[in-house]
């Protein structure tokens, strides 16, 4: 329905000043919420538990139109903007996080570099199938000595003739298994340090390219985090993605949008997290009324719906200043490292309303608290964010 409706008419921005949703986004809110009730939710326990990758999901998402939503339609988007998409992001997350970082991280982390830096014939191989969800793609810029300092990459890529031969180690590469086409990035230039850079597209099978076991993490249990090993892999010229030397410029260009994705997921746990304490605290008896009505938990609840709502405030004002092709670096990093923080405190005052209950995996919030911790770490961590936002504050 998304897709159908995007290629009708795609809605329209929200407003400047009050950055309500329209009336079109607010079919698409209603529209992705039902499907991740009725799809996503059912799944969210199990696959977390036995940590198993969803495949069932993708096909129906992908008939939503859910893995290509802010891309042109020509390009086989679904046509809508980045404020829908946000939105949708955020059901999504709402029903399972796992689902909503699958989502993100085909939609801003392998799609968009392809999309903004690859030839028509890369865009038609590689970007078309991944928008219409007949595969999925990852992104590979995370070493084990470079998390937030990529400078200190290693990954390096040769040019030998008519082709590159790439050699170096990913890590903590999410979508990693599953997907089947690679953003990796890897120095063509060492003595260059992040001006040497390059990316490359990489597919899955191919020669020399292995991919490790799935990390037992914490949370997001359903999207799996691995590691990639690169051996004298071959790639042909054109599989390089952009100039040489441009890939530190796409991978921060990339981590811009992919950080309102993982802003959205956030605010999809925060609002998950206050419906299952707002639910508990009216149903929950102690001292002869709900706890609700006990002034110390109503205060809670307070502070947890005012940062979910100033979360998508500062949400949706980077989306839509994305959308109007402004810059908006400073705005994404304040997005998801606000959210990001707010969901993690909402996630866990809801266990603390649980109490006991809280604690025990019968009960969602113990799996929201554990999936909120990483919206705090991966595409930049917070630290990270406020380093964005005080450079760019401070003209530095």
């Amino acid at each position: 329905m998304a897709r159908a409706q995007a290629q009708e008419a795609p809605p329209e921005s929200v407003s400047r000043t009050t950055f309500e949703p329209t009336p079109d986004q607010e079919l698409i809110r209603k529209t992705v919420r039902e499907f991740a009730d009725r799809e996503i939710k059912p799944l969210a326990k199990e696959i977390d538990k036995n940590h198993r990758f969803p495949a069932e999901s993708i096909p129906k998402m992908a008939a939503l139109g859910l893995f290509g939503m802010n891309y042109p339609v020509e390009d086989g988007g679904a046509g809508t903007d980045m404020v829908t998409y946000c939105i949708a992001m955020e059901e999504v997350s709402r029903a399972c996080a796992s689902h909503g970082v699958i989502m993100t991280v085909n939609n801003s982390l392998a799609a968009w570099p392809l999309w903004k830096f690859g030839s028509k014939a890369q865009k038609e191989r590689f970007l078309r199938p991944m928008l219409q969800g007949q595969t999925l793609g990852a992104f590979g810029l995370t070493e084990p000595q470079a998390g937030s300092d990529v400078v200190q990459m290693r990954s390096e890529a040769q040019r030998v003739g008519d082709h590159y031969v790439l050699n170096g180690q990913k890590q903590f590469i999410t979508v990693g298994g599953p997907a089947q086409t690679y953003i990796v990035f890897a120095q063509t230039d060492p003595k260059a340090a992040h001006k040497g850079q390059t990316a490359f597209i990489v597919e899955k099978g191919t020669p020399g390219f292995e991919i490790g076991e799935p990390e037992d993490k914490l949370g997001i249990c359903a999207a799996p985090s691995v590691s990639l090993y690169f051996k004298d892999v071959k790639l042909p010229a054109e599989n390089r993605l952009g100039a040489e030397g441009e890939g530190f410029k796409i991978a921060m260009m990339t981590l811009d949008g992919g950080r309102l994705g993982i802003a959205s997921q956030a605010v999809g746990i925060a609002q998950a997290a206050f419906d299952e304490a707002l639910s508990y605290a009216l149903s929950r008896v102690q001292f002869g009324v709900p706890i609700a009505r006990h002034q110390a938990v109503h205060f809670v609840l307070s502070d947890m719906y005012s940062r979910i709502e100033a979360s998508r405030v500062l949400l949706y004002r980077a989306a839509q200043m994305k959308d109007r092709g402004e810059r908006f670096s400073k705005e994404a990093a304040m997005a998801k490292l606000y959210a990001s923080e707010a969901a993690m405190w909402i996630a866990t005052k809801a266990v603390q309303i649980h109490g006991g209950n809280g604690y025990i995996k019968d009960y969602i919030v113990e799996r929201l608290m554990r999936d909120a911790k990483i919206t705090e770490i991966y595409e930049g961590t917070s630290e990270i964010q406020r380093i964005v936002i005080a450079r760019a504050t401070l003209d530095l």
